[in-house]
């Protein structure tokens, strides 16, 4: 009843993310249509099939692979250049991020199959994608980039391009590692431990850490990472400095389900939000002194 009275909390999650990533589409396809149209077209098309995909595996709902495929096209053409490579765009490491999740989605729930506790399958929700790849999306806008890197407060930062795509990495990255702890450690370690007071607890409580979630949480984000460290051309440094972000928001996501959504203050979707922002924001601040110590 609590996480019905704070729906919405996933509504404004959709409206912070869904009209940037809208917006974003529709002038570059503009641009891109007049200059390089196969662009336009490839990145279109890649993420319609993204959106089918996830459909089709009933890794999400149909209103969630749209807005999946909308947020794919946006991080997409914010990453294109020319000469032009889909591989070389936004597109694996949100590839990597869906195939992950999928697969511990699945393992966990044949795990809870099995102990007669699995609910309904429906899939990811419209707003369940919109918590977790929103922030990659609206850190490699355009225009969320163009307002960011004008504002003379963030320019002590010494922001640039780069550092938004290596912060959006650690978005990805986080939002994997955060499914693939918490399903593979309700998998390989039945007994967590609440985060503030390492006291042990049932399965699935929120705020609830393990050894083998943390473990296989780390991996999945070093996984994405990788990939987008490979496909966005940014070496081992940003392969390191999403890792550390990703790792950082892990543990803040699982500080916020301790605290602020056990009291009813914060829904899912809202942590989930919140956690890939505070990976993003970690990574950033990490290279700005890496940067300019």
């Amino acid at each position: 009843m609590a996480q019905n009275k704070l729906i919405w909390q996933s509504k404004l999650v959709m409206l912070l993310v869904l009209p940037f990533a809208a917006a974003g589409i529709v002038l570059q396809v503009h641009w891109w249509t007049s200059y390089v149209s196969q662009v336009a077209i490839w990145t279109i098309g890649l993420s319609l099939l993204f959106g089918l995909v996830a459909w089709k595996t009933r890794s999400a709902t149909p209103a969630a692979a749209v807005a999946g495929a909308a947020i794919t096209a946006s991080v997409m053409f914010s990453t294109s250049s020319v000469p032009y490579e889909p591989w070389r765009t936004a597109l694996l490491p949100v590839l990597a991020v869906l195939a992950l999740t999928t697969l511990t989605t699945r393992a966990g729930r044949n795990h809870k199959e099995r102990l007669g506790t699995a609910e309904e399958h429906r899939g990811r929700g419209a707003s369940q994608v919109a918590a977790n790849l929103g922030v990659a999306a609206l850190t490699s806008n355009d225009l969320v980039q163009s307002w960011l890197l004008d504002q003379p407060w963030l320019s002590q930062l010494f922001l640039t391009p780069h550092l938004l795509f290596a912060a959006g990495l650690a978005a990805l990255a986080e939002a994997a590692a955060d499914t693939v702890s918490s399903e593979a450690g309700q998998v390989l370690d039945g007994q967590p431990r609440m985060i503030t007071t390492l006291k042990r607890v049932t399965p699935g409580t929120d705020g609830a850490v393990s050894l083998a979630g943390t473990v296989t949480g780390i991996i999945a984000a070093g996984i994405v990472a990788g990939v987008g460290a490979f496909a966005l051309r940014g070496g081992m440094e940003m392969f390191w400095i999403a890792s550390a972000g990703a790792v950082f928001g892990l543990f803040f996501d699982s500080l916020l389900g301790a605290t602020l959504e056990r009291i009813d203050w914060l829904n899912n979707d809202a942590v989930n939000f919140l956690s890939t922002a505070s990976a993003a924001a970690f990574a950033m601040g990490l290279l700005a002194v890496l940067k300019h110590p």
